[in-house]
């Protein structure tokens, strides 16, 4: 993991207005997500097995995230990094093909990440598009 240091921490905002406007950019809200905190997700790389992603935690500052009108608040974001077995996998009925699995787990959904300020960098670029609708 990868922590970045901007200013989007600790800025508020309107969790539905935001989500529906950060999605035309190719954020999604991430799926483990509870009512009183949540991420926003984007993927900046992906080249084979190994997904490196941007994670944009939040939390609800004013309501449950059930609710469009909730006020969130931002916490450190942070870049990760997931890899997948893209080889042929057993599970208990069939022979399932890893690369079309999209709901295997990561052989390592914390991999090192080489090259940091080239994710750094890409991370904090990602950041502004959310930025510009919060100001």
């Amino acid at each position: 993991m990868l922590e970045l240091n901007t200013s989007i921490e600790g800025k508020l905002a309107c969790f539905g207005t935001l989500r529906d406007k950060v999605d035309q950019h190719g954020y999604h809200f991430g799926g483990g997500w509870d009512y009183d905190k949540g991420s926003f997700d984007s993927i900046l790389h992906r080249e084979g097995g190994e997904t490196i992603y941007l994670r944009v935690p939040f939390e609800a500052h004013d309501g449950e995230l059930d609710d469009f009108n909730t006020s969130i608040k931002f916490k450190k974001p942070y870049v990760i990094k997931h890899v997948v077995n893209l080889g042929l996998e057993h599970d208990d009925s069939s022979l399932i093909s890893g690369s079309f699995n999209q709901f295997q787990k990561p052989l390592d959904k914390d991999a090192e990440i080489r090259d940091k300020s080239r994710w750094e960098t890409a991370g904090e670029l990602a950041i502004e598009e959310i930025l510009q609708y919060l100001e």
